[in-house]
């Protein structure tokens, strides 16, 4: 009767450790499936995740090409925002934007930023503004962004300048009006980084000021 006992007990504890392990083995199978799908879903939603491309634009600029985005100003609450090369330039954040025609110069050979500067153009002068445009280097990169108004103290000759950088809205540049432009100093053709929206009550997103303007692109690193 004992011996009899002794297998029944054994039997019983292989049993019961036969099916724990069972049960233990489903489970890891199951946690390790979950672990592999997870991992599977974390890669698959890195791979789906947009890459980020300099200064935020929508794609990569192609080789000997600087990527530039800027936005104007918002009516007179928001300052322009000009970057280039994934480097901010002027910004409200920096807190080196101001009322008028806020611009950036650039090395058109090598990317790096040169100087940025605000000039009023509603209570300001225009000369320094003239004598600013007459300083620029052949081969500057020029980018300009409006804030409230930049257009009522610009006279003929400042506006000749700026044409001459390769704009081609700057003749028509009004009061309040928003304005973005990327040029060059020397540049042989009109420029295709441009925008203008004109400042009209009937379509003004704000009141007394049309709506933010915005534009990004890559800009042709200059060739020796």
């Amino acid at each position: 009767i004992g011996a009899a006992k002794l297998v029944v007990v054994v039997a019983i504890f292989l049993l019961t450790f036969y099916v724990i392990s069972q049960v233990f083995e489903i489970k890891m199978d199951a946690n390790l499936g979950h672990i592999f799908a997870r991992s599977a879903l974390d890669a698959a939603a890195r791979s789906t995740k947009p890459p980020r491309y300099k200064c935020g634009i929508s794609k990569a600029c192609p080789e000997k090409h600087f990527a530039f985005k800027m936005a104007s100003g918002a009516a007179n609450v928001v300052g322009p925002k000009i970057c280039v090369e994934d480097t901010v330039l002027m910004s409200g954040v920096k807190n080196n934007v101001g009322r008028g025609i806020n611009v950036a110069l650039v090395n058109g050979k090598t990317g790096e930023p040169l100087d940025a500067k605000f000039f009023d153009m509603w209570g300001g002068d225009v000369a320094p503004f003239i004598e600013f445009l007459k300083s620029i280097q052949d081969g500057t990169i020029v980018l300009m962004a409006t804030y409230d108004d930049g257009a009522t103290k610009l006279n003929e000759e400042a506006r000749k300048l700026i044409a001459e950088l390769g704009s081609t809205s700057i003749t028509n540049l009004g009061f309040r009006d928003n304005w973005v432009f990327c040029g060059g100093k020397g540049i042989k053709t009109k420029s295709p980084f441009e925008q203008h929206i004109k400042n009209n009550k009937d379509t003004n997103k704000y009141e007394g000021w049309p709506e933010v303007v915005e534009m990004e692109g890559c800009i042709p690193q200059k060739q020796d």
